[in-house]
């Protein structure tokens, strides 16, 4: 899956996994070596991250119902726990930097194509 900032009509992240399960939605980004660019999470049903048992610091977009950005974290460091942000309902791990070289600010309105191009 494809994510997109539509207000400002640039890529945030090519190649986007997401986390629905319990177990994968706990686990997230945990002892993964390292998050390439281009790469996401979206973790789904969640207003707070940790970043315990990484090995890489992160960019984090919080993310409404409307996929509006609530917050926008950057570069949050190894075993860290995040605020808890109330209106978001997901999450959007990226590699570190990825906010800075999109622009991405809270307000922008993140968008999730399907691989054609659809609009998720």
């Amino acid at each position: 899956m494809l994510a997109r900032n539509c207000t400002r009509d640039v890529i945030i992240a090519d190649d986007v996994r997401v986390a629905r399960s319990w177990w994968n939605r706990f686990r997230g980004l945990m002892l993964v070596p390292a998050l390439a660019a281009g790469k996401g999470l979206l973790i789904e049903r969640c207003r707070s991250i940790h970043t315990h048992f990484m090995r890489f610091p992160i960019d984090a977009l919080f993310l409404d119902r409307d996929g509006v950005v609530v917050a926008a974290v950057e570069r949050m460091r190894p075993w860290r726990i995040g605020r808890y942000y109330p209106r978001a309902c997901a999450v959007l791990e990226l590699p570190a930097g990825t906010i800075a070289s999109t622009e991405t600010r809270p307000g922008d309105r993140v968008c999730f194509e399907d691989g054609g191009g659809r609009v998720v």
